[in-house]
């Protein structure tokens, strides 16, 4: 049977059905040779194109779905790449064959905290959708005065630039967070995951956002052990329990070894593998920073 394209090219970790549609009515795929839009349909037997290169085709049946929980250092952005040098999300994680990390969602680059990733670009989508209402629970930490009026209106609701948000609750957690003078601490819920929103919201009501840290997503807590910087990768039971969240069926295989005796000091492990990750970054900003003195110095004698 015949399927959407972009929920084909999704699902072979090309990006999230919303990106493949954005690429494919850019006349950037084709199917047999022909440039496509949007509303195609295909099948196992097409050959298929992206900027000229040709996708595996991955049906449904034969897609192991993955997903990881990653802790997003601030700092880092969430692009494959980046044209200023600034460190990425995806070069902590695994290399994969035949596939890629699809991130679900984003964080700014000043937002740190619970970040998750998957194979499973169907997957993906649903999980981003705000029509599924998949929560989202930051700890946010408040520079200004705040009072039970302002609370209240952002849990009524109030107009940003792209249309009304609210938070779902506010709790203040000041006392276990170390709140203190005019900065407060709260924990805030939602479910959509608009650009900024959770600062915008606070912003609205002449306060600023001096630290922000998704700690939930969905029922998935970020584990307090797990270093920033570090990921893990959910079992079987977490992954289906996410898919029964967004109305997909059960995941029936994990890459997660269960067969064996977990790891000892698993976490020590992760840490030592941030820690590399960490130097490598170090050394070669040095050595570019090094050529480029040397470049500005010829060039100033010349």
């Amino acid at each position: 049977m015949s399927e959407k394209l972009q929920k084909v090219l999704a699902r072979s970790g090309m990006g999230s059905r919303r990106k493949m549609e954005t690429v494919i009515a850019e006349g950037r795929v084709s199917v047999d040779g022909k440039v496509v839009g949007l509303g195609e349909r295909v099948t196992p037997n097409q050959i298929l194109r992206m900027d000229g290169h040709t996708v595996k085709y991955v049906t449904e049946e034969s897609t192991v779905c993955r997903v990881l929980a990653y802790n997003k250092p601030e700092g880092e952005v969430c692009t494959r790449s980046d044209e200023a040098g600034r460190n990425t999300v995806f070069e902590r994680l695994p290399r994969l064959n035949g596939s890629r990390w699809i991130s679900i969602g984003r964080l700014d680059i000043n937002t740190s905290g619970l970040l998750l990733f998957t194979t499973d670009g169907e997957f993906a989508n649903r999980m981003m959708h705000p029509s599924r209402e998949v929560e989202r629970e930051y700890a946010v930490r408040i520079f200004g005065e705040v009072d039970d009026a302002m609370l209240n209106r952002l849990r009524m609701g109030v107009k940003l630039d792209d249309g009304e948000a609210k938070f779902l609750s506010i709790k203040e957690s000041g006392k276990e967070a170390g709140g203190e003078g005019i900065n407060r601490w709260y924990h805030v819920v939602l479910t959509e995951g608009r650009t900024r929103e959770v600062r915008r919201l606070w912003e609205s009501q002449g306060v600023q956002v001096s630290r922000l840290m998704r700690v939930r997503y969905g029922q998935l807590h970020l584990d307090k052990q797990l270093p920033q910087g570090g990921w893990v990768e959910l079992g079987l039971k977490e992954v289906n329990h996410f898919r029964k969240l967004v109305d997909m069926p059960k995941e029936t295989e994990s890459k997660v070894r269960v067969d064996e005796k977990k790891e000892k000091n698993t976490q020590a492990r992760i840490r030592r593998a941030v820690k590399k990750h960490s130097e490598y970054r170090k050394a070669t900003t040095s050595t570019a920073r090094r050529r480029t003195a040397t470049t500005a110095r010829k060039r100033t004698r010349d």
